[in-house]
Parts: structure tokens; sequence; C-alpha cells
């Protein structure tokens, strides 16, 4: 059954978001999640795998399996000494986000201002900078989305791996503060990164506004800002199904054949369309994972 969110009875290529909530019992709430999507891999027959490797990415996919990548919005679950990232990553995880737009023990969040400037509030702590070391060592991918500008810098600085924004848009078009600068998408491409684009209409909208009545145009032409600037080896799907108001059009999961259908009609071609919607992913997880 579909719940918008996780769908098994269709044909899907994508990696499912497992998120932890901040407060004292982040550890906690974390493991239960864990242990309820590992309950939900075990009931499906197959249909659904836990991805740990590369390797086993593109088997999943050959098979026709949903690869799920266990990724946390906040590292709140991780201690600050990392004492338990070993832990994390035996258990799974492959993909974390330092922040989310709140402050951590490792960074601080950009808050959702429209308009406004990703440049909020200092970088990352020196524990920020630790976990980004350990990140690239266990072959974690670090998601930038939600960390504000200076953190950013802080990552491309220390980071040796591709840079990943997974669920963001543009903020020549849309000058919400969560959304990416054109100094931002720059150093993107540089590294051989990927922005996953969002698809929330309050940063897809140039007006800013948060309603469902949002055409699939607006996801179409972030995803060509972002390939004039980056290329189409850059930028891909984000979506952000758990976590945003859609547009009425997409609706659900089921919408993507809407969007590459506009993504056709706007040009471009079946190996663009490939990249944009899993192509671009499986690059940068192949030069992340180990």
């Amino acid at each position: 059954p579909e719940d918008g969110v996780f769908s098994t009875a269709m044909p899907a290529r994508g990696g499912e978001e497992l998120q932890a909530i901040p407060g004292y019992y982040a550890e906690w709430v974390t493991d239960r999640c864990i242990d309820r999507f590992l309950q939900l891999e075990q009931q499906s027959g197959g249909r659904i795998c836990l991805t740990g490797s590369y390797g086993e990415l593109v088997r999943q996919f050959e098979e026709g399996a949903i690869s799920a990548i266990l990724h946390f919005e906040g590292a709140e679950a991780i201690a600050t000494d990392l004492g338990n990232l070993d832990s994390y990553y035996k258990k799974g995880l492959r993909s974390l986000g330092l922040v989310w737009s709140r402050p951590n023990d490792f960074g601080f969040g950009v808050d959702f201002a429209f308009p406004g400037s990703p440049d909020t509030g200092p970088g990352l702590t020196p524990a920020g900078f630790e976990l980004v070391a350990a990140c690239n060592a266990k072959g974690i991918l670090l998601d930038l989305s939600h960390l504000n500008e200076k953190g950013f810098w802080d990552v491309a600085q220390k980071s040796s791996k591709p840079l990943v924004a997974s669920h963001s848009c543009m903020h020549g078009l849309c000058p919400c503060s969560r959304n990416l600068t054109d100094a931002q998408l720059a150093a993107i491409k540089e590294s051989n990164g990927v922005v996953g684009i969002n698809f929330a209409p309050a940063f897809l909208r140039s007006d800013g506004q948060l309603t469902a009545q949002t055409p699939i145009d607006e996801i179409v032409r972030h995803i060509r800002y972002g390939v004039d600037r980056m290329g189409i080896d850059h930028v891909a799907f984000g979506s952000d199904f758990d976590g945003v108001l859609l547009p009425e059009e997409v609706g659900s999961v089921a919408g993507f054949p809407k969007i590459l259908t506009r993504l056709a009609e706007a040009g471009f071609d079946r190996p663009a369309l490939e990249k944009i919607a899993y192509a671009n992913w499986f690059r940068v997880l192949g030069e992340t994972l180990l």
C-alpha cells in the first residue's frame, strides 16, 4: 500500500529517508526508526533492501528492488565525541545531514525566510569538522541541505567527497534562505557533486508562496537553471516527499512520470532524463560509498 511517502506497490528506483528528531532522546528515537525500517524490509519479501555499498545498490537496481539508503536528517543522535558513529554505520547509516534547520553540536542550520539569505550564523563547530572527516573515511554521504552558508563552505573546504544537497532549489529563482546561491552551485559542480531539486512550492516559486496550486513547470524551471549553470551531470530529483506540501499536479511518487514528460517536452532527451531521474545519484553514491 501507498501512504504518500513510501510505496511498495509500484516500481521505484529511489531511496527512503529515516529522520531523527532533536532532544535528549534522539538516539532512542533513531534506534526505533531503524528497527521499524528493518521490520519493513523483512516484511517486504525482498522488494525493499537496505543498501550498504555501491555494489549492493547496483545489484538491487538490476533485480528491481527498492534500494533504501539509511539517512539521518540532522546529526542529533550522533555523540559529540563520535563514539556511536561506528555503531550506526554497522546498522546501515550511509547518508547524514549534519543539521536540520536549527543548531546542534556540529553546526548551524539555515532558517526558512523569504526573501532571505542562507548566510545565517557561524560555520561548523570543532565537532562538526571531526564528523565531516569521519564520514569521509567511512563512506557516509554528507547532505548539505538545511546547512547554513558558512557551514556549507566549511564542508566544501574539509570534505574530499562530492558535495551533495539532496533536497534544495535555486536561490537565483526563488530567494528563500533554504535555497542554494550560484556560488554554492559552482562549488558543487567543481566537486563533481549533485543537487536534488526539492518539490516544495515555497522553494520553487518566485513569490515564495506555499500552495499546492504550483505547476510542474516550476520544477522544470529549477532543473533547467541548475543544468545551465552546472551541467546535466549535477542535477537530479530531490523531491522531499516526506516533508513538504507537494504541487497538486505531482501528488505523490506516482507523479514522477508527469514530471519526466514535462521535462521531455522542455527539450531534455532520454539520456538527460536518466541522469536526472537516477544516474547522477548513482554516480555520486559510487564515488562516496565504500
